[in-house]
């Protein structure tokens, strides 16, 4: 009995040390990155990396490190941890003795293995870093792989209307199909993503097709001879005077990795049990209008262990925090001429929109959860009624959603196609806060050959200040 009690202090004390959400936890390197300060972020990560191998966050630090090091300009050594992470993912084994230990406990026991939307956008980053290296053919693997996880996406969710494919990814693979001018395969992407913006972005996230893509379905259609597509696009459009032009120079794609996406904190609700006949046990909460029905052991002979004295509980369930993007207006200026960045992917509002179609998924996990915890400590007081109250005040303490999520993605992603002159050419971005009237310019200068896309990518990490983390 005392080693047990001994057991029991131990894991308290450890749990006093874990119950802050993983933002809080990885203080130190979110403060830094969220200044731009990339270098001391990347310090950060650096010392981790020989407990990594056991850590149960570690897909997530593979993921950070890939993004610092990329915006550091240090593609290849990105794409190494990029790399890890796909893999992580692609050989993801269950671990049911983890499991086991999450339902008695919390969700953290379990290895983080990624949301759907985060394992795309794995290869997103992959795919541009690539792309700033000029190495288009390694591009084109990442649009292969992509294209297998929109499947898998796709069938996981077969009829029913959840995030299930993505616009955005398909209008990348087109624009690298694009780049290696193989336009029969970049206008199939673009139509791909127009039709996903059409049927699903403009309902569930509110984000129309871009016209930069209208313009690039116009395009490759023309330069691949689908002329009846050409001008069927053209009146569907609106852009009857659209006229494809050659360029002599060459071409900008600029994307603008906007803010920061949300975090992930954690929310509890009351509920109460309401007892039916045979075992059967109503979890319900009056002011949300939830009941989950739970069939627990029962036997009138021994009530202490059929959770009839159950009458009021906590329930920790995660969600989603906002990070507001600061600016919310972008442009870039070239050749005396403007070419707005339009926003392409809202990755905000697709976090939000999948943990909300997973969360009556969320309720009946976290509900079992503290069935099997409240059976325990029952049992407990049957042999012991101190160590009842311990295990109570265990189970209580450990009641904890889980807070991890890829924190390091931004807000949102715009982005626009620059036609360039050839030779030395320079390009004025300029971001505007419209609420504060802050205006940001940055500007870039490239050499441009005839026929050459240029990728650029540039990431605001400012965002408006929450202040309930």
């Amino acid at each position: 009995m005392i080693n047990l009690h001994k057991s029991l202090i131990f894991s308290i004390l450890l749990l006093f040390t874990s119950c802050a959400t993983y933002y809080e936890v990885n203080r130190e390197f979110n403060a830094n990155f969220e200044k731009g300060r990339l270098e001391e972020a990347e310090k950060v990560l650096a010392k981790k990396e020989k407990k990594i191998e056991k850590s149960k966050e570690r897909l997530l630090y593979y993921l950070n490190r890939g993004v610092v090091l990329s915006l550091m300009g240090e593609y290849r050594e990105s794409n190494e941890y990029l790399e890890k992470a796909y893999l992580y993912t692609e050989d993801y084994r269950t671990n049911y003795l983890n499991e086991a230990a999450a339902l008695l406990s919390n969700p953290i026991f379990t290895a983080y293995r990624g949301e759907d939307h985060e394992n795309l956008m794995v290869l997103y980053y992959k795919a541009l870093n690539f792309l700033k290296l000029g190495e288009y053919d390694n591009a084109l693997v990442e649009c292969r792989r992509l294209n297998i996880r929109l499947q898998q996406l796709s069938d996981k969710y077969k009829s029913e209307k959840k995030y299930q494919q993505d616009a955005f990814i398909h209008t990348l693979m087109g624009i690298i199909y694009d780049a290696k001018k193989d336009y029969n395969n970049a206008f199939i992407a673009y139509r791909n993503a127009l039709d996903i913006y059409r049927k699903d972005y403009q309902e569930m996230f509110g984000v129309s097709a871009p016209d930069q893509l209208k313009e690039d379905i116009l395009r490759t259609a023309y330069l691949t001879g689908f002329m009846n597509e050409y001008e069927l696009y053209k009146k569907e459009f609106g852009m009857e005077n659209y006229k494809y032009k050659p360029n002599d120079g060459g071409t900008l794609v600029f994307f603008w990795n906007n803010g920061l996406g949300p975090v992930k904190s954690e929310w509890s609700i009351n509920f109460a049990v309401v007892h039916g006949a045979g075992g059967v046990v109503n979890f319900t909460n009056e002011e949300y209008g939830f009941n989950f029905p739970f069939t627990v052991p029962y036997n009138e002979q021994d009530q202490s262990t059929s959770l009839k004295d159950l009458e009021f509980f906590r329930v920790a369930f995660p969600k989603y925090t906002e990070r507001p993007e600061y600016y919310t207006e972008g442009v870039l200026q070239a050749n005396n001429s403007d070419y707005k960045l339009e926003l392409a992917e809202d990755v905000n509002a697709i976090a939000f929109r999948s943990l909300k179609e997973r969360m009556l998924k969320e309720f009946g996990k976290a509900l079992l959860r503290v069935a099997l915890k409240k059976a325990a400590e029952h049992g407990a007081r049957k042999e012991d009624e101190g160590l009842g109250a311990a295990v109570g005040f265990l189970n209580a303490l450990t009641e904890k959603a889980d807070t991890r999520n890829w924190q390091t993605l931004p807000h949102s992603i715009y982005y626009t196609r620059v036609p360039l002159n050839q030779g030395q050419e320079k390009v004025t971005l300029k971001l505007k806060s419209p609420q504060t009237g802050t205006l940001h310019e940055e500007v870039f200068e490239y050499q441009v050959q005839k026929g050459e896309t240029i990728f650029q990518t540039y990431s605001a990490l400012d965002f408006k200040s929450v202040l309930d983390w």
